[in-house]
């Protein structure tokens, strides 16, 4: 019997021990939530603690296979970094939830950016050779994604297919070329905030009634 209650009091103290240990490693990453990685030399050094990495301005070619590294990142900053194509391993974050690609020179948006599916913020501001309506059915294939900007993109009108964003719940047309409220907005169904102002938008009385059903609209 002593024996049995000697084990038992060893077990229950490494047990201890164990949820002790993964309580501090808890505190230890929530500590890192709000940190923001501008260097990816030092981001590269532990890349499971990085919640936050702003590569901003920086002209960075980066290596798919470095993606994979990133386990728990959340925020991804590639704005201005005058990216002529979006890297296919961008597709490996799978807990990414804000995405800032503002800025850049592609194209179009990679395949594998059906596997975002945590993200739900992704700016495209101040694209100027975007695809948008190529980048329509990636977008709409993102569940969780809530809210797109599309500010100072030249658009006069939104793709035909736009249509296909049910989940869009704000949108951000800031500084574009909009005389009037864009059609494909009706079909936006759980949208509540639509951003419109530096356009030269009209809405007449009609419009604001059945353009946005109920939607928040700001001029």
């Amino acid at each position: 019997m002593k024996n049995i209650a000697k084990y038992s009091l060893l077990v229950l103290s490494a047990l201890t021990f164990l949820f002790q240990g993964a309580k501090a490693q808890t505190k230890v990453d929530s500590s890192l939530l709000n940190k923001e990685f501008v260097s990816l030399e030092e981001a590269l050094k532990s890349p499971e603690n990085v919640f936050r990495l702003n590569l901003s301005n920086q002209n960075l070619q980066v290596p798919d296979t470095i993606w994979s590294k990133f386990l728990n990142l959340e925020y991804l900053s590639l704005k201005n970094d005058h990216l002529k194509q979006i890297p296919n391993g961008i597709g490996n974050l799978k807990n990414l939830k804000v995405l800032d690609l503002s800025g850049n020179d592609f194209e179009a948006l990679p395949s594998s950016f059906n596997n975002l599916i945590n993200l739900q913020e992704l700016y495209l501001n101040d694209e100027k050779f975007l695809q948008f309506e190529k980048s329509i059915p990636i977008l709409s294939k993102l569940p969780n994604l809530k809210s797109l900007h599309l500010e100072g993109d030249g658009l006069q009108k939104l793709p035909k297919n736009f249509d296909m964003l049910t989940q869009i719940e704000t949108l951000y047309l800031n500084n574009n070329k909009f005389k009037r409220v864009p059609k494909g907005i009706n079909a936006l169904k759980n949208l509540k905030y639509l951003d419109v102002h530096d356009n030269k938008v009209k809405l007449p009385t009609h419009d604001s009634q059945n353009a946005s059903h109920g939607v928040k609209i700001r001029f």
